[in-house]
């Protein structure tokens, strides 16, 4: 029987001979959901995706990806999983056409290929050798070549680097018809706009240790912080900061008869703000244990 997570992890850790990269990490990713792993660079995201990729061992910790060990990932269980990296390395003269149908041939039971093409939006470029392919087009091919395999887990490492923002909301389009079709998705990004917008859960790690898992609209205790309440009044612009918003603007609109308040934003703090305090608490902490050793 399947269980009710893509992703489990207890206990993961990963050491180098300078650094301890993943310190005790657990993870569930439900399965059909969007995560995204968001850290700074070196904090242990690429280290941690790769032990569930396959391509690392852990020290220590148990590891169950679509309910096996990648470290025992057989060729089907492979066939299960999509990775688009952050880099690609595929053959420049081909076609995307050809290079898709050409994937396919890896897999025991893929998508079909013209399907694909059309989904991640390269109809019209499917005769255009991939050298000649613009960033976005680049990594919609990607994608394509990700999901060919009909995976049940897809990762998606810095999948937007690079795109203009057009591009970049189409790709989201991409991404969330994905999961309406049921694939799971780990997604690592420095944006933190495109978490907050594709997102059912997010994972914020430093210095190896995961700091708190949560929605991104109640990470960090976000949906209960202090909202700032701003408005144009004779004396010009006014803030307040307030943990009733809705009887404030009521105390507003009832001041200016009901008409509109100008210039009113009500705003509480972003998820690049809860990011940056929970980095910046996380690194700033000391090791209790290594202080106590």
């Amino acid at each position: 029987m399947e269980s009710a997570e893509a992703v489990r992890v207890r206990g993961l850790v990963k050491r180098y001979p300078d650094k301890l990269a993943v310190d005790r990490v657990d993870l569930d990713i439900h399965r059909g959901e969007v995560f995204a792993l968001l850290g700074p660079n070196g904090a242990g995201k690429t280290t941690i995706v790769e032990i569930l990729e396959g391509y690392r061992r852990a020290d220590e910790g148990s590891i169950s990806v679509l309910d096996v060990d990648p470290v025992r990932g057989d060729r089907l269980w492979r066939s299960r999983i999509g990775i688009v990296a952050q880099t690609s390395r595929d053959e420049a003269e081909l076609s995307v056409a050809e290079l898709v149908h050409h994937f396919a041939g890896y897999y025991p039971d893929p998508r079909d290929p013209d399907e694909v093409i059309a989904a991640v939006g390269l109809t019209e470029k499917r005769r255009t050798r991939t050298r000649k392919l613009s960033g976005g087009q680049r990594r919609r091919l990607d994608v394509a070549l990700g999901v060919i395999g009909n995976p049940e887990l897809l990762f998606l490492d810095e999948p937007t680097t690079g795109f203009d923002p057009e591009a970049r909301r189409q790709f989201w389009t991409l991404i969330e018809n994905l999961r309406t079709a049921g694939t799971t998705i780990l997604l690592t990004t420095h944006y933190l706009d495109e978490a907050e917008h594709l997102a059912d859960r997010v994972g914020v790690i430093a210095d190896g240790r995961m700091v708190e898992i949560g929605t991104p609209e109640t990470l960090g205790g976000r949906g209960a912080r202090t909202a700032r309440v701003s408005w144009l009044s004779a004396d010009g612009m006014r803030e307040i900061r307030t943990d009733r918003p809705t009887a404030e603007i009521a105390r507003l609109m009832a001041q200016y008869d009901g008409a509109e308040v100008p210039e009113l934003e009500v705003r509480r703090p972003s998820l690049e703000d809860i990011y940056l305090e929970l980095i910046g608490s996380a690194t700033a902490a000391p090791d209790l244990e290594g202080a106590a050793q």
